[in-house]
């Protein structure tokens, strides 16, 4: 049997003369299958000094990263998974930027440089954006392995040319190579490396090469006796045994798993046995199967075979599980941890025992109001779990949405998600605006533009709307409109004109969530869920409603008629 990959580690950090150390480290060693389906991760950051919230985003990218690496499907590459993750962190970090003070001022504002290395079967990968530095431990002393992303204006002046948050897209150095059993790599930041040559940190490391931890301790402790007025960390990472099988065919095993066959009920597949099949259409298979190793039910998800040449479809396949176990929400449907390795490519997500909004609205044809708005705020929470990860779901639909048997509601499908960040790295996956369902897509989509938070709103607003109506609030029209001229003649049909119970000011607020200008929309979610319950003022005046929305079709008779009258008196008492 194959030796699997065996690493020690060892770090420290200090804050040193620093009143809070802006630096943050850590490492994962997963069990298996994720050791040798994803490998051993490490990652150092460093927070700049003239900002005080800098140590927030430092934690943030490297829990993110460590946290969101593992959660990435094993069909991707090392490379191909952690920029992604780190393109999604950058995105978040700077939309904190955006939304804060620190937005014209991005020296005081949520940015960090990063470093990380992974090793994967017997290769390290390295990926790195700032100053921090990876070095590798040879004969001859230190090979610095990274470059630093720092721009000198003279001798005493420099600025960081390159970091988290600072700017919307991230440009991220990116270096493989092959490693052996002994190998030695040090990550550190620059209150080390800036007071510590090359021969002290490797006659350190030598000397305590037994311990590792102990090593990283002495690093840290020389520099600050040396002078260091900044925060200090270091870490070590040793090889100690690499995987015996040919690199080649183990990256062939785990990055290029093939299709699975359709699947039959009582089947055994990958240590589950199929139930019976959920649903299937020209895209997926869904079965009910039952896990033989812990004996729970779950859902497993099989691409389409018929869809297997298309680059397009298989990525955003593959994306669905690693954006499921981003959020983590009791309102969004949550995938199952893999327990042993995969010889296919299929997503197993949690089985919920309930129906779908299509199916409970086909038992319940006239809900109470407050049953709607039970609903719709449970579902808010669920989309608001993706808007605070910079995440659109883009397919709000009633088939898109599970209510379990405690009347849970939770939301699934992300076949259509966008990914902040993502789409700057994989440009041909959002080439088609229009993700979703046309009946429930936001008016912009029609228009070739991209969504935002406000088109999900829109979305949820039509699924309120149809719940209390019975029917869509603009019918097929939306998806005739190719134009801004032809979306402002939108006619919206008053909900309490059908449904008496439902309070003017509830019917404003709804018809606000519905404009289709997105402008002129609520500005987020949670503005909208309390609109359904505390009546807006500006909605309680009793001024009568036009009647070109409360009967359109009476206002344009009568336009009509009046044209009809003026013509007549033209053709009798013409002008002279």
């Amino acid at each position: 049997m194959a030796k699997p990959l065996q690493v020690t580690v060892g770090q420290y950090s200090d804050k040193g003369l620093k009143p809070v150390n802006q630096d943050f480290h850590a490492v994962a060693i997963p069990a298996e299958p994720l050791l040798s389906a994803k490998g051993v991760a490490l990652a150092l950051a460093d927070g700049i000094s003239t900002s005080d919230v800098s140590a927030v985003a430092s934690q943030a990218a490297v829990k993110g990263f460590l946290a969101d690496y593992f959660c990435t499907s094993e069909a991707w590459s090392v490379k191909k998974s952690v920029q992604r993750v780190l393109m999604a962190t950058n995105s978040w970090l700077h939309a904190q930027n955006q939304q804060s003070q620190y937005r014209f001022d991005k020296d005081r504002g949520y940015v960090c440089t990063f470093s990380a290395i992974v090793v994967k079967s017997a290769t390290a990968h390295l990926f790195h954006v700032g100053d921090t530095r990876i070095y590798r431990i040879v004969e001859q002393g230190l090979e610095q392995l990274t470059n630093d992303h720092r721009l000198w204006l003279n001798a005493e002046q420099s600025y960081l040319s390159r970091a988290l948050g600072v700017n919307p897209f991230l440009e991220i150095d990116y270096k493989s190579l092959a490693v052996t059993a002994g190998d030695l790599f040090l990550l550190v930041t620059d209150g080390v490396y800036e007071f510590l040559d090359d021969t002290t940190i490797r006659q350190i490391i030598t000397e305590h090469s037994n311990d590792l931890n102990v090593a990283a301790h002495s690093l840290v402790a020389q520099a600050l006796r040396c002078g260091s007025d900044d925060n200090v960390t270091a870490q070590l990472l040793r090889i100690d045994a690499v995987p015996l099988q040919n690199l080649e065919e183990h990256y062939q095993q785990l990055t290029e798993l093939p299709f699975p066959p359709l699947l039959e009920a009582r089947q055994i597949f990958d240590g589950y046995q199929i139930i019976r099949e959920l649903h299937a259409n020209s895209r997926s298979h869904v079965y009910l199967a039952r896990d033989e190793s812990s004996g729970a039910a779950v859902v497993i998800k099989t691409p389409s075979i018929e869809l297997r040449t298309d680059p397009v479809y298989l990525e955003r396949f593959l994306m669905e599980e690693w954006i499921a176990n981003r959020i983590n929400s009791p309102y969004v449907l949550k995938p199952c941890t893999p327990t042993r390795q995969r010889r296919f490519i299929y997503v197993v997500m949690e089985y919920i025992e309930g129906q779908t909004l299509s199916q409970w609205f086909s038992d319940h044809p006239t809900p109470e109001l407050e049953t709607v708005r039970t609903l719709i705020e449970q579902i808010a929470k669920g989309l608001r779990a993706f808007h605070r990860l910079e995440m659109l779901h883009q397919d709000l639909r009633p088939d898109n949405i599970m209510i379990d048997a405690t009347g849970t509601v939770k939301i699934i499908d992300f076949g259509a998600t966008q990914v902040a960040g993502v789409a700057e790295i994989e440009p041909l996956i959002y080439q088609h605006p229009l993700q979703g369902t046309a009946q429930y897509a936001a008016p912009e989509y029609f228009l070739g533009d991209s969504g935002t938070v406000r088109s999900d709103l829109f979305s949820l607003a039509v699924i309120a709307y149809q719940l209390l109506t019975g029917t869509l609030p603009y019918g097929a029209e939306v998806a005739k409109c190719k134009t801004w001229l032809e979306q402002s003649r939108l006619v919206y049909h008053p909900i309490h004109h059908s449904n008496r119970s439902v309070p003017v000011w509830v019917d404003k607020a709804i018809k606000k969530a519905l404009e289709p200008n997105p402008l002129k929309r609520y500005a987020d979610v949670s503005e909208f869920i309390f609109e359904l319950r505390h009546p807006n003022p500006a909605y309680l005046h009793n001024h009568k409603t036009p009647l070109i929305e409360r009967n359109p079709v009476a206002f344009w008779q009568g336009v009509s008629l009046v044209l009809a009258v003026v013509i007549v008196l033209l053709l009798c008492f013409p002008i002279k």
